[in-house]
């Protein structure tokens, strides 16, 4: 019965976020063959994406796709590598809802931010 906070102050894109037509687009920096798989932001408000999967045979970017559904609480088959496949620095399409999608980013932004 009361106003939901959150709807009189929505939560602003992330830098690393752009909405598309059918979704959103992510730009990432991944880090193939590291220690332990975390997805996290960059000083600059970017976002990085640290995989223990080899750089070889799309293992890395299917891990990359993973993380991020885990993460976002999104099925993986909404999760597209556009450009970059073989780079670090990544263009990933999120298909959805693009509001639904851009609030669950920006939140998962927001939790992160505030518990380091």
């Amino acid at each position: 019965m009361g106003v939901r906070l959150a709807s009189l102050h929505p939560l602003s894109d992330p830098p690393f976020l752009r909405r598309a037509k059918d979704g959103v687009t992510i730009q990432l920096r991944a880090q193939p063959g590291a220690r332990r798989s975390v997805l996290e932001l960059t000083a600059e408000g970017g976002l990085k994406a640290a995989v223990t999967a080899p750089p070889e045979d799309g293992k890395a970017n299917a891990a990359v796709i993973a993380l991020l559904a885990e993460a976002w609480r999104l099925p993986k088959s909404s999760f597209d590598v556009m450009r970059g496949a073989t780079a670090r620095d990544k263009t990933v399409s999120v298909a959805g809802d693009i509001a639904l999608l851009a609030d669950r980013i920006a939140e998962w932004e927001q939790r992160v931010r505030k518990h380091g």
